[in-house]
């Protein structure tokens, strides 16, 4: 009875010292690693439900996400997340995706929310499935395989009419939405996200269209990153972090696609040459930005010409943080961008909080594909 005794208190006493543990390794992590473990804890214990609900109707894929606990402020990139694989249907059939959407829910009154819960919802193929099954196994492993990105400011679009993006009804998509709260600190919601992706049959005569996704990134001090003043004249930056969104280019500078801003208006730029890779001149005919609040504008610059080709301007929320709408550039005739040509993406924006934000600046670019369409039809 006395070893039992002894064997229970050791026990005890473990168990306290791994809960302990854990409490100050939780108690060190960022917010966005937080809302990781908490999502993963609520959904495995069931606290919160973790299922997906599909709807396929004909034409349109929706779905429910898992719901989330918004318990606190999550900025841009920090909140409860998660993640799934679809099929449009299961059927190796030609499908042409028209456009995306995105809602906010509350769940315990099924009412739509503000955009202010949502940060963002991707799409990514198999580049490796994908190609091959159009034949185009050249194109695999060329570029990063996100299809597209809604985002806070931007949560529906469709493509130009007669313009879609070629799928596999088979293909499997992965889809990943995460929630936002900038402006309510003390909060206890439940919300869901509601996707939904529309398409037509592959029998329907279509343009296709080719996506590629080109973003802003800018050179910090990999030795100091948060060193400040930062250089005048120069674009460097001083990263979130630098464990996600780093890049190291040609001459091994490093570069983030996450940076902050300070206050007052600001102009970033970045060349976009090695993102568009363009082998042949190619007709833009859609863009979809994705940035962050305090964004004004995001367009691309022919350095070439001394011209912008795309402008999108950026509204935001007048009394707090947020955006109310991300303007689309959306052409049926579209803009020729050449390969001899030298891009810049721009981005401007005015920081009016009292404190430094985190600030992206992307555009998912969406060209005709000639030789696709060769293939096709």
């Amino acid at each position: 009875m006395f070893q039992k005794s002894k064997i229970y208190k050791y026990i005890a006493f473990s168990l306290f010292l791994s809960l302990l543990f854990g409490t100050l390794i939780y108690s060190q992590l960022s917010n966005r690693h937080k809302a990781i473990v908490k999502t993963y804890f609520f959904h495995t214990t069931g606290i919160l439900n973790s299922d997906w609900l599909v709807y396929n109707h004909a034409n349109i894929y929706e779905m429910e996400s898992p719901t989330f606990l918004i318990d606190g402020i999550y900025k841009s990139m920090e909140g409860p997340k998660a993640s799934r694989y679809i099929q449009l249907n299961q059927k190796n059939e030609l499908l042409w995706i028209t456009g995306f959407e995105i809602k906010a829910l509350d769940v315990e009154t099924q009412e739509e929310l503000s955009n202010d819960f949502i940060c963002h919802m991707n799409v990514d193929i198999n580049d490796a499935v994908y190609y091959e099954n159009f034949g185009l196994k050249n194109r695999i492993g060329k570029q990063y395989p996100r299809l597209t990105s809604l985002s806070h400011g931007l949560e529906k679009f469709d493509f130009p009419k007669g313009y879609a993006v070629p799928v596999h009804g088979n293909d499997f998509l992965y889809v990943t939405t995460q929630t936002l709260n900038h402006n309510i600190s003390k909060i206890n919601k439940k919300v869901k996200h509601k996707v939904a992706i529309s398409y037509e049959d592959g029998a329907k005569k279509m343009k296709p269209l080719l996506s590629k996704t080109a973003f802003i990134q800018l050179p910090f001090d990999e030795f100091n990153p948060n060193k400040q003043p930062l250089d005048h004249g120069s674009d460097q930056c001083i990263p979130v972090e630098t464990k996600n969104h780093t890049y190291t280019d040609a001459s091994g500078q490093k570069l983030s696609g996450h940076w902050k801003i300070p206050l007052g208006k600001m102009t970033y730029k970045s060349s976009i040459n090695e993102h568009l890779a363009l082998e042949k001149p190619m007709r833009l005919h859609f863009a979809a930005p994705h940035v962050h609040p305090f964004t004004t504008s995001i367009g691309i610059y022919d350095k070439t010409d001394g011209k912008m080709i795309v402008t999108c301007a950026v509204q935001n929320h007048k009394k707090t943080i947020g955006l109310d709408k991300i303007e689309v550039f959306s052409s049926s005739i579209g803009v020729w961008l050449f390969p001899n040509h030298d891009y810049e993406m721009v981005l401007t924006c005015n920081n009016t909080s009292k404190e430094a934000q985190d600030m992206m600046g992307s555009m998912f670019l969406f060209f005709y594909d000639a030789e696709l369409d060769a293939k096709i039809n």
